[in-house]
């Protein structure tokens, strides 16, 4: 604490610094609420009551398994986030909103109630470019048998995915990839078509 030329005490705390996330949600299995789009909209809810801010939201999506004939179809959506949670705190309040609603982690893509991927925590690489890199361009047989142990910020996978893409469009389509340098309309445009059509949204 500091005193003006008054005598009064001024606080030094620093305001607290509020992280703009990008969240990405799915599930193909049943949970406590209800069916995969009610499970998707309770942890919306439990996103705000743990603390954050929803800016936007997408419309729900409905997408096949990946990979293919992995379990039922999944319902998707992706949705952008103002909360004072930097990285691990953030993937911290994710797992636990999981849990919640019944995820097990079992196996890698398998079926689940509930799957919430931090996309990405402002323009944060983490934990570095050439990490990142590598774990970016990883081939898709050896992406099902390694798992990152720690946080790849931006999503690595996200440029790939027609089904975090089309959600993401909805809620933030001038978010620039801080490494691929393209916004996110233009890394959904440069998908094949078939994969953007197989994302068919909810009614």
């Amino acid at each position: 604490m500091s005193q003006d030329p008054e005598g009064m005490e001024l606080s030094s705390r620093d305001p607290i610094r509020k992280y703009s996330l990008l969240v990405a949600l799915g599930g193909n299995l049943a949970s406590s609420v209800g069916k995969p789009q009610e499970t998707l909209k309770s942890a919306l809810k439990l996103l705000q009551t743990s603390g954050a801010v929803i800016r936007a939201t997408s419309a729900f999506y409905h997408t096949p398994a990946f990979p293919a004939g992995a379990g039922p179809d999944y319902v998707n959506a992706a949705a952008w986030l103002e909360a004072p949670w930097d990285p691990q705190t953030a993937l911290g309040v994710l797992h636990r909103i999981e849990a919640q609603m019944g995820r097990e982690r079992v196996q890698r893509w398998g079926q689940r109630t509930l799957d919430l991927d931090l996309l990405a925590c402002d323009d944060i690489v983490l934990p570095d470019r050439q990490t990142h890199k590598i774990w970016r361009e990883l081939p898709l047989e050896a992406q099902i048998g390694r798992t990152p142990d720690q946080l790849i910020l931006p999503h690595p996978r996200l440029q790939d995915r027609a089904f975090v893409l089309v959600p993401l469009a909805d809620v933030a389509p001038n978010w620039v990839h801080p490494l691929l340098g393209k916004p996110v309309r233009a890394l959904l445009e440069a998908l094949p078509e078939r994969d953007r059509a197989e994302v068919r949204r909810l009614q």
